[in-house]
């Protein structure tokens, strides 16, 4: 019976192809926002994965409370002196500091602003705030402590003509008012603070903006091999309300590990996601309108053929079965062509962010569940649509439908 309802619908479809067609594009546009908002959100998930994955689960992070984009309220404020109370907590390996402001970056007379990081001297702490912040060198190298005229870049200086032209190793530009060379140009990993930031030392970093030596902006800690997060966090947390003299509840600082911040991007993209879903389903609600028109027209073109079946002995089921094996159909066919579509048009993106933005965080990930997800809501659409044309069809009285004209 599965086979000859198949066969059934096939013939349908097959019979009116431009109908057929014109049926389906409100279902293949649908499904094709939807594979392809899906596919780039889950691709921008799994860069994100990538990113904390080579920050490794061993690191816990300090920032002020009420911090966006890494620069704090005027209550919130962390010191170096934060960090080296940390660095002595049991479990704790060791801590180093962030400093990070807006500033000017020059060449000749052209100025742009840029996110200006300081990274410290001290050779143990510089080496884990770059492996924190996934930081790799594309060409040259990262200046040596104490190198206060050198600079390293984001790839953007070195890519485009942010400032006229390309920045190049051995180049001289200003940062504020300090003259530094460039003896490295970072790989670009997609975030703007890295890749269109410029980074110093930190001692040169507050001469030139005028910092005490106690101002910091972000303390990230290492912890001992075999140490368990949780009693470190809290334990941080303790002594971080002790030296801020804050009850409670009433913190004025943030400790956060990998996996936390790695949840808070996935809810916010969750959110997203739904959102963007949702308008794109209005197009699947547009399709299933015109497949239950096109059904409605089917069961009136086909009132006699219904008749006949059920003069030879179909039953009602049977009937419905039929009509709604075909709007399956239709709705299946349509979530074929839009999976396809929806592929082209995500690919089609990462490649443009590739080339254009140089972006690898923009990318395409089709998951298997996205596949036959789509493909299962094209077919459930197309059978919720064909529910009232073959109900309509399965009630009619064989003498009143082989009489129809």
């Amino acid at each position: 019976m599965l086979g000859q309802s198949f066969l059934y619908a096939a013939r349908g479809l097959a019979h009116r192809k431009l109908r057929s067609w014109l049926t389906m594009l409100g279902i293949f546009i649908g499904i094709a926002a939807v594979v392809a908002l899906i596919s780039l959100s889950e691709g921008l998930k799994v860069a994100i994965d990538e990113q904390f994955s080579k920050i490794g689960a061993d690191k816990i992070f300090v920032l002020p409370k009420g911090t966006f984009g890494g620069f704090e309220s005027d209550a919130a404020r962390l010191t170096v002196s934060d960090k080296d109370r940390l660095a002595r907590i049991p479990g704790v390996d060791e801590a180093t500091t962030y400093v990070f402001k807006a500033g000017l970056i020059s060449l000749e007379d052209e100025n742009v602003p840029v996110y200006v990081t300081g990274i410290p001297e001290d050779a143990q702490e510089r080496a884990l705030s770059i492996e924190i912040g996934t930081w790799e060198i594309e060409s040259g190298k990262w200046f040596d402590g104490g190198d206060g005229d050198k600079v390293v870049i984001g790839n953007d200086f070195a890519r485009t003509e942010i400032l006229d032209d390309r920045l190049k190793l051995g180049d001289s530009v200003k940062v504020n008012d300090g003259t530094f060379e460039v003896v490295g140009i970072l790989t670009r990993i997609g975030d703007p603070s890295t890749d269109g930031g410029v980074f110093i030392d930190e001692d040169m970093m507050r001469d030139a903006f005028g910092l005490d030596d106690e101002e910091t902006n972000f303390i990230g800690v290492r912890l001992q091999r075999g140490a368990d997060i949780a009693v470190v966090q809290e334990r941080m947390e303790r002594e971080l309300r002790k030296a801020h003299d804050v009850d409670e509840g009433k913190e004025d600082f943030e400790v956060q590990s990998p996996e936390e911040l790695l949840a808070t991007f996935t809810a916010i993209f969750n959110i997203i996601q739904a959102v963007l879903i949702g308008i794109a389903a209005i197009s699947l609600l547009v399709g299933g309108i015109g497949i239950m028109n096109t059904m409605y027209t089917a069961v009136l073109e086909r009132t006699q053929e219904i008749g006949v079946m059920k003069a030879v002995g179909a039953r009602n089921r049977d009937i419905l079965s039929l009509f709604l094996f075909e709007s399956g159909l239709l709705g299946m066919a349509g979530g074929v062509v839009g999976i396809v579509l929806g592929m082209g048009l995500s690919k089609g993106v990462e490649l443009v962010a590739s080339q254009v933005f140089g972006s690898p965080l923009i990318r395409a990930f089709f998951p298997i569940y996205l596949i036959v997800g789509a493909l299962a809501f094209a077919f459930f659409v197309g059978v919720l649509s064909g529910v009232l044309p073959a109900y309509q069809a399965a009630r009619l009285q064989p003498v009143d439908a082989l009489r129809y004209e």
